[in-house]
């Protein structure tokens, strides 16, 4: 299956972009964040962050379908 990966925060500054297409065989927001660690060596634990499936705020056990949009948000801060 192919993805969309939005990165914000943090993500995108360790992973070098804000966004990107990835074929992956996770079928869960968990699976798809520890290949893309283990691949990139992002850092963060699920436990510091939220993810999103197709605009919706999703748990990291939500089934996955291919050509969606995975977005991981890391806590954010402001000035």
């Amino acid at each position: 299956m192919t993805f969309t990966i939005l990165y914000f925060g943090l993500l995108s500054e360790r992973r070098g972009l804000a966004e990107e297409q990835v074929a992956s065989t996770a079928c869960t927001p968990r699976g798809l964040y520890a290949e893309l660690d283990a691949k990139h060596q992002l850092g963060l634990v699920i436990d510091d962050f939220r993810v999103a499936v197709d605009d919706e705020f999703v748990s990291w056990d939500h089934s996955l379908l291919g050509n969606s949009v995975v977005a991981f948000l890391p806590p954010m801060s402001g000035g």
